[in-house]
């Protein structure tokens, strides 16, 4: 099973590499949502808790514009047929969650280092904190985004069902990582953040469970 979710996401890379379009489109949506924020402050000093919930914001609406289409393409090019009858739902699974975590992180960590260059009160006091939260939300973000990308690949309003149904879902994950990136901001501990970790980790399991459960069926419907 590792070989074969390893060979779709060999494909998915390379396809991706041949369109750049989850890429261009990320990257473009990365320039414009801070440009617009940066033009929107102007000289103000927007505070650090401010910082750390557009800093989110920009993470989930970037995802928004560059992950549907991770079961979509598919679809559009006629190969999910082919990819029913040569691999199981759970190495399909697999290999595009592989594909869309690895581009999250990716997109993530772009958008954290252009964050602490133009942003004067992004200054992290608990580094651990707020690594272990951008490891733990991306993940969260990445299976959520793989799953949602697959309810809405058949649909015929793709791209505006899939902000629908992920807003929901997403909503308390995000706004938990904003309440744990301002603990980072304020040298928060662990042992006073484990409330905020222990939802994030839940959420985590709880989604990968869901998700690996539930695709066998989303798959063959």
């Amino acid at each position: 099973m590792i070989a074969e979710s390893y060979s779709l996401f060999k494909k998915d890379f390379h396809s991706e590499l041949r369109t750049r379009y989850a890429i261009n489109s990320l990257a473009m949506f990365i320039i414009v949502a801070i440009s617009v924020i940066l033009f929107s402050i102007g000289n103000e000093t927007i505070s650090s808790s401010l910082t750390g919930g557009l800093f989110w914001v920009v993470i989930f609406f970037t995802a928004m514009s560059g992950l549907a289409r991770a079961f979509v393409s598919e679809e559009e090019r006629g190969t999910t047929l082919t990819l029913q009858l040569i691999a199981p739902p759970t190495t399909v699974f697999s290999g595009k969650l592989v594909f869309n975590m690895i581009l999250v992180f990716c997109m993530n960590f772009v958008i954290a280092i252009i964050y602490s260059a133009l942003f004067e009160n992004f200054i992290v006091q608990n580094f651990s904190l707020f690594v272990v939260t951008f490891i733990l939300g991306n993940i969260g973000l990445a299976v959520a985004s793989t799953i949602i990308a697959a309810i809405i690949a058949k649909a015929g309003a793709k791209g505006t069902l899939y902000p629908v149904l992920s807003f929901p879902i997403l909503l308390p994950l995000i706004l938990t990582c904003v309440q744990l990136t301002l603990f980072s901001f304020d040298g928060t501990s662990f042992v006073e953040s484990k409330f905020e970790l222990a939802i994030v980790v839940g959420y985590d399991v709880i989604m990968i469970t869901a998700s690996y459960m539930l695709f066998d069926f989303i798959w063959k419907d």
